[in-house]
């Protein structure tokens, strides 16, 4: 679908998104799924295409009521879970004291950099300790201009 940063595609399990991401390359969405989810791929991109519509219209919250569907480990599952959770930039330290490990600095920023699921799970809304945008699998001008149309 076109939105205001570019075009943005979902691999979804009906009206629960799989992968999400900015591009149109099937392929970059899938690198992060879980092999078990391969294949699951039967959109309802409804709902889907509803809430992202809501989103940039300035209804950021939209995102939050559309299902998302991850596998990976116990930590990157809460992870994942706590990001869902998170409605304003904080640190990877931050993000990673909320997923239960205060010290897996490291492992918080990976949790962010396998996320399938961009915008739903909003793992453009950690940063780094000094405030910087860090990383962003969809580019931080995208991750940039995410945040400024969430601070309007």
């Amino acid at each position: 679908m076109d939105t205001p940063l570019g075009p943005f595609s979902v691999l979804a399990d009906g009206p629960v998104v799989l992968a999400s991401g900015f591009t149109v390359d099937e392929g970059a969405l899938r690198r992060n799924v879980h092999p078990s989810l391969h294949g699951m791929y039967r959109p309802d991109p409804g709902p889907i295409r509803a809430a992202v519509d809501a989103y940039f219209a300035g209804d950021v919250a939209a995102i939050d009521e559309i299902q998302v569907r991850q596998i990976g480990s116990p930590f990157r599952s809460q992870a994942w879970k706590v990001l869902r959770e998170v409605h304003d930039p904080i640190t990877y330290t931050r993000f990673a004291e909320l997923s239960g490990n205060p010290r897996a600095i490291r492992a918080a920023a990976s949790a962010c950099a396998t996320n399938a699921a961009a915008l739903f799970v909003p793992c453009h809304r950690i940063l780094r300790t000094d405030g910087s945008l860090g990383g962003y699998l969809w580019g931080l001008d995208v991750k940039r201009e995410l945040l400024q149309h969430e601070q309007k």
